[in-house]
């Protein structure tokens, strides 16, 4: 209780006086701020990509690529291999044949509306199975593209971000005038950045044939993927791979987060050791400042652990305080904010996700580094004995 007491007693009294030494405190919880706010909102880019992935692909669905093929954009399969996969076992059936949607992915070349950089843009060329097996389609303005025709529709996300694409406009590509006539949505997905036309137009436009980049399958059941899996890539006739559609989508974000995870951690270091000096720098200037004060008290009978833990806690409110400031900066400024990042030569568009953990981290990682720097000069003051400090009166 004593303990508690005098602990208590010296926050207070080192709470009054800090009007006298603000300049000093505003310099550490600058410090912890910088460090949080740059950390949250770096990792924060992970954040968002990683959503967008993981709002792309239904369980239930494969996808099927060319042995060895990393992405669709390296995949090349035929028509004859798109019929003997739709024989496999396992495949969903329907009334006009299996649920399977032949897909050519390529790349076209936008300007961007803000920056008037030059993207890579995807292209997909689909047919109407695709409507089917990618459920998070939603149609929001226009109509679909009808076959045979230069149109096309495209993601919400591609049509904010790049010029030509709002619905109504004309661009030209592959030698071909298209024309925007819908304007669609993807729960948030990679799809809202992409331009959809008719496959077969899109094959001729690209002098593809009838070769297509990937095959999405939909399978009975999501438990029949195994089943599947093995009856396909054992068949003499196919030379492909089989992977679950959401797990390829996560596996695509896997090197940029990791990436940014990385960089995080790193800028987490750095400035976490400039956040540290600072408080090292504020903390022994209190102690200093606070000399007549801390040998008055201990001549008054308060104990050497009261004032450690007093001047811990000091450094850390200035840490919870630079911390908690950092992440609502974050927060406020970066959350929502829309991007973009080139995944397999095409620009992919998503937003920062500022969360409610990253925030929860960034005040914790605030509170550590105030814990470091505040212990040596914690130490220093608990240490200071009463004559020693009487005889710098």
């Amino acid at each position: 209780m004593r303990f508690i007491r005098e602990t208590g007693s010296l926050i207070g009294i080192g709470l009054r006086s800090l009007p006298r030494r603000l300049d000093v405190a505003l310099v550490a919880v600058a410090g912890f701020l910088g460090v949080v706010l740059v950390f949250v909102s770096v990792l924060s880019i992970a954040q968002g990509f990683s959503r967008t992935v993981r709002a792309t692909g239904v369980p239930g669905v494969a996808l099927v690529l060319r042995k060895g093929a990393a992405a669709e954009l390296s995949s090349d399969l035929t028509q004859n291999e798109a019929q003997v996969i739709g024989g496999e076992p396992g495949v969903r059936p329907g009334s006009k044949g299996p649920w399977i949607s032949p897909e050519l992915l390529v790349v076209i070349s936008r300007t961007e509306r803000h920056t008037r950089i030059e993207s890579n843009v995807p292209m997909r060329g689909v047919t109407p199975m695709a409507f089917r097996l990618h459920p998070h389609f939603h149609l929001v303005a226009g109509r679909l593209f009808r076959p045979g025709l230069n149109e096309v529709i495209v993601g919400r996300s591609a049509a904010e971000r790049f010029t030509g694409l709002a619905l109504g406009d004309h661009f030209e590509s592959g030698h071909l005038l298209w024309h925007v006539v819908g304007i669609f949505t993807d729960a948030g997905g990679i799809h809202s950045s992409e331009i959809w036309a008719d496959l077969p137009t899109l094959e001729g436009t690209f002098h593809r044939g009838d070769n297509f980049s990937s095959l999405y399958v939909a399978l009975r059941r999501p438990a029949d993927y195994t089943r599947f899996k093995t009856a396909v890539e054992h068949d003499p006739r196919l030379t492909v791979q089989v992977e679950p559609e959401m797990r390829y989508f996560a596996k695509q974000a896997r090197t940029l987060a990791r990436f940014i995870d990385v960089a995080g951690t790193i800028i987490l270091v750095l400035m976490g050791l400039g956040a540290i000096f600072a408080a090292l720098n504020t903390m022994y200037a209190v102690v200093s400042d606070r000399t007549r004060e801390i040998a008055t008290l201990r001549i008054l009978g308060f104990g050497r652990a009261p004032i450690l833990a007093a001047v811990l806690i000091e450094s850390l409110l200035f840490a919870l305080v630079g911390g908690a400031l950092g992440s609502a900066l974050a927060y406020l400024g970066f959350n929502g904010y829309e991007a973009s990042t080139l995944s397999n030569f095409s620009q992919i568009v998503f937003r920062f996700q500022v969360t409610g953990p990253l925030m929860a981290t960034g005040i914790l990682d605030a509170l550590i580094l105030g814990l470091i720097g505040g212990l040596l000069p914690a130490l220093r003051a608990a240490r200071l004995a009463p004559a020693d400090a009487i005889r710098t009166l």
